[in-house]
């Protein structure tokens, strides 16, 4: 019997997408048919790979509204945000433009002796597995890069948005990249880990549990593959006490409760200083008051449900034992009468919380955030590094080197100042602990898909 992926809409609960899953020699078939088709693929000028892409790009962006009503269906966001294609573009652009300089090889002497030079070349075939919060914009990190420097791709793109793979693939074929330089496969974890087991990829980025990429090390365990793995966060803000308090208000609640929290560098504890602590959580409080849970098709709806019913589970979960441990929940679950015990999740504010409670120390990925006060910079470096996770940091203040002084001491990927959660394509997008490894974007995003390769060149002479 065939077995099929679903995808189970948050919006009403019914069955939105189903395929069938791949078998292991199907699916070995497909990556044979990648990596047969990559050689051609990596022939072509670089010129034209890029014309190809950026012409993949341009075609998804003419599916945009279709696009954009079936990320509301698969896991939740409100239409009016307009989906994700401000990100895709920047990104996609970025990567393009700066291709030529990335992939240049460094000429380290070219005289009438000697040529050497240190290469760039693709990989082979690397292998996508993205999440479902931001699908697009985390598929694209890798896919872009990847393609563009002469890989052949192969996505797996999570359950709840099954859809977001076919869009991808429809686009960049009609861009010109070859249907099977660029494919996407549906696929059960078991037929994963057997493929990635047997060394049938050259790279693998996942994006999501630190379950999840423990899972994929073990199954590469042996294979020597490389591996980038951005794997969870628990994001905090700092607001110091010379921060502007209104935009350190607007700009960490947004962060903490936009697509309904479940944002990979989404803010999941603030530190304030005590000076400026009540006042921060009066104002953090009018400011969640003032969303609006519902269907994300309704214009007016600026909260949309979480992606499945599990999720939003969890962080009720953690609400609760917080509540019970001490803390206490300052915003009224009835001012949002959406919130129907199931995906639909009233946002939430906690105060007199501690680091032993779940809620501070584990992945919430929803729209609840704890705020603490703290004395000084040294308490709020301590409290920011003690937790597992190490994706971004967002520091509010207005002096840019106390800023840098104070994010140096943090264990962190990325240092904001007076903004968050946002993917700067032109700096690397990495982490550390159990948040993961690898990086992507930038130059950097170039070497992690190509291999350095050395030419020592002796020019014979008479």
């Amino acid at each position: 019997m065939t077995k099929t992926i679903q995808c189970i809409s948050p919006v009403d609960g019914r069955v939105y997408a189903e395929r069938p899953a791949l078998t292991l020699e199907a699916a070995t078939a497909a990556v044979a048919r990648a990596r047969a088709a990559q050689r051609g693929w990596a022939a072509l000028p670089l010129a034209e790979r890029i014309a190809k892409v950026t012409a993949g790009i341009a075609a998804l962006n003419a599916m945009k509204d279709r696009v954009v009503e079936e990320l509301a269906w698969q896991m939740g966001r409100p239409t009016r945000y307009g989906g994700e294609f401000g990100g895709v573009n920047e990104r996609a652009g970025y990567m393009a433009g700066i291709a030529e300089a990335a992939l240049a090889p460094t000429v380290i002497e070219a005289s009438d002796r000697f040529e050497r030079r240190i290469a760039r070349e693709p990989l082979g075939v690397v292998f996508v597995m993205a999440p479902w919060n931001y699908p697009y914009l985390t598929a694209i990190n890798t896919i872009v890069p990847a393609l563009i420097a002469g890989n052949a791709v192969v996505l797996k793109h999570a359950s709840q948005t099954l859809l977001v793979g076919e869009r991808l693939a429809e686009a960049l074929h009609a861009g010109g990249v070859p249907a099977e330089v660029f494919q996407n496969v549906v696929m059960d974890h078991p037929t994963t880990e057997a493929l990635i087991g047997s060394r049938a990829f050259d790279f693998i980025n996942f994006t999501g549990s630190v379950a999840g990429g423990a899972a994929i090390e073990r199954a590469a365990a042996g294979t020597f593959t490389g591996l980038g793995l951005e794997l969870g966060g628990k994001d905090p803000g700092y607001v110091m006490d010379d921060a502007d308090l209104d935009a350190a208000v607007d700009g960490l609640m947004d962060g903490a409760m936009f697509n309904a929290g479940q944002c990979c560098c989404g803010i999941e504890r603030i530190y304030v200083h005590h000076t400026l602590y009540d006042a921060f959580v009066e104002k953090a409080v009018a400011w969640v008051k003032g969303l609006r849970l519902g269907t994300p098709f309704d214009p007016e709806t600026t909260l949309g449900p979480m992606a499945h019913a599990r999720f939003a589970r969890v962080v009720r979960g953690q609400i609760a034992e917080a509540v019970a441990g001490g803390a206490r929940a300052l915003i009224d679950p009835a001012l949002f009468p959406a919130d129907d015990g199931g995906a639909y999740l009233a946002p939430q504010i906690l105060v007199n919380v501690t680091h032993e409670m779940r809620v501070m120390r584990e992945e919430s990925f929803g729209p609840v955030v704890g705020i603490l006060p703290v004395a000084d910079d040294d308490a709020a470096v301590a409290a920011m590094n003690d937790s597992p996770y190490g994706l971004t940091c967002s520091l509010w203040t207005r002096d840019a080197e106390r800023a840098a002084a104070v994010g140096a001491r943090v264990a962190t990927g990325t240092v904001f100042m007076n903004r968050c959660d946002y993917l700067d394509p032109a700096l690397c997008w990495t982490g550390c602990k159990d948040t993961g490894r690898g990086t992507s974007l930038s130059v950097l995003g170039y070497q992690a898909v190509t291999r350095p390769k050395s030419y020592h060149l002796k020019k014979v002479t008479s």
